[in-house]
């Protein structure tokens, strides 16, 4: 099956719309450093918000969108899961919604809950848990918590831009630290060299190990599909600079798009080997609830002559739906241009020696350090 051509993307100009603009009470497109371009109700909403062409032509730019963040207080931080589609069984997520306002995001329709959209209010209407590390100090140190490697970066990405003044991570790196605990790590973001002094006696150890999320290597595209996470450049960086700490690192080229990003896995799978990467991973895009129309208005917007030809690629993965868990995420693949992309994926991670064993992160040292304890050693 032959692999369509790369589709560098140059959005279209559009008069009268300039800069980051604010929440539009009707739905109406957003301007650059946004991934969605609506903001239409939630599903648990009773009232739905949609657009409608007032008759006023008016020109005039409307205030920058700005991110709002909202402090929360959660009564826990780790969150279990007995999913058979994941591979893990706790995460934690230090943030609710995620500025880098990818396009494709499975986790928009969660704000849903939060009676905000999962369009523009996804990624300009936060909300952060800064009493993280307490929390996290406090379950670890429970007497029933039996340890298991914990997951970052599975919802929302925790070096996402807000990390750098909230310092979330840093806090519970720094618990998993003094308790000796194993944690992994996903982001798009250089941010997360920031921390390279907790990560590194972390993978010492054996307890950490990382990986960075490449979709592609195209800027225009990045820019457009994932407007405010790190360019493609810095991401590879991050891989070096991690490899050379001594840190072992991977690559995801998640998700992985028909007709649109696919043709670029192998390339970003080379450059990743070369930056240091030891290990990779990839997946097929989903659209569950909201996510789908959000996509579908991006796309028409962005690739119109392609539209079409990716939403029936998509469609003919989840057995003629946008989405269907049991098509897309089963351990079967079960459509052709799946199976296509699979084992593409298969013999580049052999071909750029990606395909390294992974040893498990190290749960044998975990325990609850004496200043939580209180029951210091006699010779300390």
């Amino acid at each position: 099956m032959a692999r369509a051509a790369h589709l560098s993307f140059h959005p279209p100009h559009r008069p009268g719309v300039t800069a980051d603009r604010d929440l539009p009470a009707k739905g109406s497109a957003t301007g650059k450093g946004r991934g969605a371009r609506s903001n239409q109700s939630g599903r648990y909403e009773a009232e739905q918000r949609i657009a409608i062409d007032d008759g006023w032509d008016n020109d005039e730019p409307l205030p920058p969108l700005r991110t709002k963040v909202t402090d929360e207080a959660p009564r826990k931080i780790i969150t279990f899961n007995d999913s058979p589609y994941v591979g893990f069984d706790r995460s934690i997520n230090p943030y609710r919604g995620c500025e880098h306002g990818c396009i494709y995001c499975f986790a928009r329709p969660t704000h849903a809950y939060m009676g905000l959209s999962p369009g523009l209010d996804f990624e300009s209407r936060l909300f952060a848990k800064p009493s993280a590390s307490k929390l996290l100090e406090k379950e670890l140190s429970n007497k029933r918590y039996r340890p298991r490697a914990i997951a970052m970066g599975t919802n929302t990405d925790p070096y996402q831009p807000i990390e750098k003044r909230y310092q979330i991570m840093r806090g519970i790196l720094s618990t998993f630290d003094r308790f000796n605990h194993p944690v992994s790590v996903l982001t798009k973001s250089q941010l997360i060299l920031r921390d390279l002094d907790l990560l590194v006696p972390l993978a010492e150890k054996g307890l950490t190990r990382t990986m960075i999320s490449i979709t592609t290597r195209d800027k225009k595209l990045a820019r457009s599909m994932e407007p405010r996470a790190a360019a493609p450049k810095w991401r590879f960086e991050a891989i070096r600079k991690m490899s050379e700490a001594g840190i072992e690192v991977g690559v995801m080229t998640a998700p992985m798009i028909p007709g649109l990003n696919d043709d670029e896995m192998e390339s970003i799978l080379e450059e990743a080997a070369d930056a240091g990467a030891k290990f990779c991973g990839f997946t097929i895009i989903r659209l569950p609830q909201e996510v789908s129309p959000l996509f579908q208005e991006w796309l028409e917007a962005f690739a119109p002559n392609r539209a079409k030809r990716i939403m029936n690629h998509i469609r003919h993965m989840n057995g003629g739906r946008d989405y269907d868990p049991q098509w897309s995420r089963s351990k079967e693949i079960k459509t052709e241009y799946a199976r296509l992309i699979a084992l593409r994926h298969k013999k580049a991670r052999v071909k750029y020696g990606l395909d390294a064993k992974l040893v498990p992160l190290d749960v044998s040292q975990f325990r609850v350090p004496p200043s939580v304890t209180g029951q210091y050693d006699l010779f300390s």
